[in-house]
């Protein structure tokens, strides 16, 4: 995202990101362009600086659409649980903060929720059990499966990640 944004006429100019206990601070060269408000990038007005990175990112497959980077950065902070990222202007410089301490508890959504659901009514079941039993493929199941379970929602048990017997149940 910064790389395409970045204002290049602003040598020496890094960018920069900044570490911190309750956050990250990503600050990049250059304000956003004339008579663009961080209201409008928020919902997704963009107005593209670098025209030939953007094209050489878009056609890699690194960028899916024109102003759709602002929103997806602040749905997913909102699906995690974490609080909105703060967009600002300082000095020459653009900066987001990602806050890194969830506020709230993550948002299931559509293909998480039902296999949340699906698992409330057994006390385990395999990954074919739970993609027909929500209409998905085994592999877009069994990748859900992975955030539910990094996001310590849903168990496993089995002998490692290609055992056919592998079983998942919801955690209490």
């Amino acid at each position: 995202m910064h790389v395409v944004h970045a204002d290049y006429a602003q040598q020496g100019a890094p960018i920069r990101l900044s570490f911190f206990d309750d956050r990250i601070e990503i600050e990049n060269p250059g304000l956003l362009l004339f008579g663009l408000t961080v209201d409008e990038i928020k919902r997704g007005v963009s107005k593209l600086r670098n025209r030939v990175i953007g094209q050489v990112f878009y056609r890699l497959g690194l960028i899916e659409r024109w102003g759709s980077g602002i929103r997806r950065i602040i749905d997913s902070c909102e699906a995690e649980g974490f609080a909105e990222p703060q967009f600002e202007e300082i000095g020459t410089h653009f900066r987001v903060t990602l806050y890194t301490q969830a506020i709230k508890a993550p948002l299931l959504k559509g293909t998480d929720e039902a296999i949340i659901e699906a698992l409330k009514n057994a006390d385990d079941l395999s990954t074919k059990e739970i993609s027909e039993m929500i209409g998905k493929s085994a592999r877009l199941t069994r990748s859900r499966l992975l955030v539910l379970i990094d996001r310590d929602l849903v168990g496993e048990i089995g002998q490692g990640i290609n055992d056919p017997k592998r079983r998942y149940f919801l955690r209490k």
